[in-house]
């Protein structure tokens, strides 16, 4: 049976039957990346209001197909709001996307597509709040979708990260205590008007919702929960680097040539239980690059990353599944890793371009419940990225608007 569990995650989170879901996109479809303002690596895009978004993505068919992309405007909770179009961008959308170009002396052929906002047609945005781009091919079908926020600047979010007072999980967990606000600035009724999204390593899946304000200090809210703002530290995510298609690295045991490039990555083993190391990862991101060219963009080959891991845990009926932006942080079936019995070990294989990508396994019970510490273990001095999102829907707005967001990082973790 398929499982999706992005959309099974959501369904829990927020339990409405109009909120819509991100659409995957089909197995011809590759290597989307949204970026933009001062992030290098893929994942939900966070852009001011006169950011810069650009979209990019791979069609391996190399059908030079048709493509369109249509600017849709959400509520806090990603329920459609209730805008017209005019409302909240400058310009028009539908748009064919004109900027494409095919790939150049690689094994597997591809187009690549290229779209970047503000442009002639789409000049901005008018609103801030919770986007979603689509792309539609020629008749009109979506054949994938992308969530960006677009953020003012109109509140401070400063943010502590400290261990848990929970002392089960001290050496575990990492707990954000937070503040909003800015002098000048007026909340009115903010236990009803304001909502925070809690957020790990741009990891929609585990957000954090529905805290309020504890109290008022001056005219800051104040947020110092415990077990409420905590997330399990986990540990540093796993890595290869192909961008030397040809060479093997600390990471990669060897290459094989088939029909494509083959990168037989060595095989991983459970880290839960075992002491912390530090290892610099980029959060779950992934970056393209390529040694054998000079543009990345439609020169980088497509490989067929071979993923191994060694378990002896009991899974109890649930199953193990490679995790990372590479894909969103989608799980379905394609990222199931399978047992094989010969080898004692279990596997997948992934068709990715080449680059530097982080990844992990996680576990996914067969009543739903999701445990990324199960294979790699939960640390409280894990390095990992933080943003709090502040939502604000004054008195009979008719819209949410996102009036700031706040960063941190977990090396600066406090007891």
């Amino acid at each position: 049976m398929r499982i999706n569990f992005f959309i099974f995650f959501f369904c829990l989170s927020f339990l409405s039957n109009s909120q819509e879901y991100e659409v995957i996109p089909p197995d011809f479809i590759k290597t989307v990346q949204l970026t933009g303002g001062s992030r290098e690596f893929s994942g939900t895009l966070f852009i001011g209001m006169n950011g810069r978004l650009r979209l990019s993505f791979d069609d391996i068919r190399a059908s030079e197909a048709d493509y369109y992309y249509v600017i849709e405007h959400y509520n806090q909770d990603w329920t459609k709001s209730v805008l017209a179009k005019n409302e909240y961008i400058q310009g028009f959308d539908n748009i064919r996307l004109f900027d494409f170009n095919n790939s150049l002396n690689t094994l597997q052929s591809y187009t690549h597509y290229e779209l970047s906002i503000p442009n002639k047609n789409t000049r901005g945005f008018k609103v801030s709040g919770n986007y979603k781009i689509k792309i539609l091919d020629d008749s009109e079908n979506v054949i994938f979708t992308r969530k960006f926020i677009v953020s003012e600047n109109l509140v401070d979010v400063p943010i502590e990260i400290r261990r848990s007072r929970n002392l089960e999980y001290l050496r575990e967990k990492q707990v954000l205590n937070f503040s909003v606000g800015r002098d000048g600035f007026v909340m009115v009724n903010p236990e009803q008007t304001v909502n925070v999204v809690l957020i790990q390593n741009n990891d929609l899946n585990e957000a954090i919702y529905g805290l309020k304000p504890q109290f008022n200090k001056g005219n800051m809210l104040v947020y110092r929960y415990d077990d409420e703002a905590s997330f399990w530290g986990g540990n540093e995510f796993l890595f290869f680097d192909n961008n030397d298609i040809r060479m093997g690295t600390n990471r990669v045991q060897r290459i094989e040539l088939t029909d494509v490039y083959n990168t037989i990555l060595r095989t991983d083993g459970v880290r839960d239980g075992k002491r912390y190391v530090f290892n610099p990862d980029i959060n779950g991101g992934f970056k393209i690059n390529t040694l054998q060219g000079q543009d990345a963009r439609r020169e980088a080959e497509y490989a067929r990353v071979h993923f191994s891991l060694r378990c002896n845990k009991d899974l109890k009926g649930g199953e193990l599944h490679l995790y990372g932006l590479f894909n969103n942080y989608v799980i379905d079936d394609s990222t199931q890793m399978i047992y094989n019995k010969k080898k004692g070990v279990y596997e997948n294989e992934k068709l990715l371009k080449q680059g530097f990508y982080n990844y992990q396994y996680v576990y996914l019970g067969p009543d739903g419940s999701f445990d990324k510490g199960f294979i790699s273990g939960n640390h409280d001095i894990t390095e990992n990225d933080y943003e709090i999102i502040v939502y604000y829907r004054e008195i009979g707005a008719r819209f949410d608007r996102v009036i700031g967001i706040g960063y941190a990082n977990s090396k600066d973790i406090i007891n």
